[in-house]
């Protein structure tokens, strides 16, 4: 609790400054009239720079003050100045220990919309020390995947892949699926489907699963051997 007092009384001490130094550009380089040419491109970079110190500061604000209204119905952090639920261009995280950016979203809207497009809620992607992560969400919508067909509707969803040296994990609403490296398919080689039990038990023996499971038989997770 202490730290966190610390951290909050640091930041408004740190934006007092940058609001003054900001004040004190624009007063006596940006508003007046005599100001040469040259120099004011000088100082209307500066100003930009200390904006961008203002963005990253806001980072580190939780808006533990609440926000106060301003023009148009709008609401702004009453600490760092940040317009309520606008989005982030920047994200700020630790160099070690838990990353956390963003937050979990889902589908949002009972309406079935217009195209994939104006459903998204949200397709980011991320590369954390060589692996590669895309989360995409989507509301309801309507696609015509075959051209010249009546439309149907999409449901909304939520999709997590995960990739790394080639093998790719999907995750969605209804399933999790792995694909290997292709690497380890022949070419001309036809590609199969099947559960465990239509599956020949001298087969089995060429797929390196594990499956884990509790004493009623349900499945707790599987490894499969590389």
């Amino acid at each position: 609790m202490m730290q966190k007092k610390l951290v909050r009384s640091n930041l408004k001490k740190e934006l007092k400054r940058l609001y003054r130094s900001m004040d004190f550009i624009s007063n006596n380089f940006l508003n007046k009239a005599n100001t040469i040419r040259g120099g004011f491109q000088t100082y209307f970079n500066i100003y930009q720079q200390l904006g961008m110190a203002w963005e990253f500061l806001g980072l580190q604000c939780k808006h533990w003050d609440g926000y106060k209204k301003i023009k148009n119905k709008k609401k702004v952090c009453k600490i760092c100045g940040k317009i309520k639920d606008a989005d982030n261009f920047y994200y700020l995280i630790s160099k070690k220990g838990l990353k956390k950016i963003g937050k979990m979203l889902k589908s949002n809207s009972p309406k079935i919309l217009n195209n994939k497009k104006e459903a998204e809620i949200l397709n980011d992607t991320i590369e954390f020390h060589g692996a590669l992560l895309n989360v995409n969400i989507y509301n309801s919508y309507k696609s015509n995947l075959l051209k010249g067909k009546h439309e149907i509707n999409i449901a909304a969803e939520r999709n997590v892949m995960l990739k790394e040296r080639g093998i790719k994990c999907y995750i969605d609403n209804h399933a999790i699926n792995i694909e290997l490296a292709n690497k380890r398919r022949k070419i001309g080689k036809e590609r199969y489907s099947g559960f465990p039990w239509e599956i020949k038990r001298t087969k089995l023996r060429n797929l390196p699963v594990i499956f884990d499971f509790d004493e009623d038989y349900k499945l707790l997770g599987l490894s499969i051997l590389q």
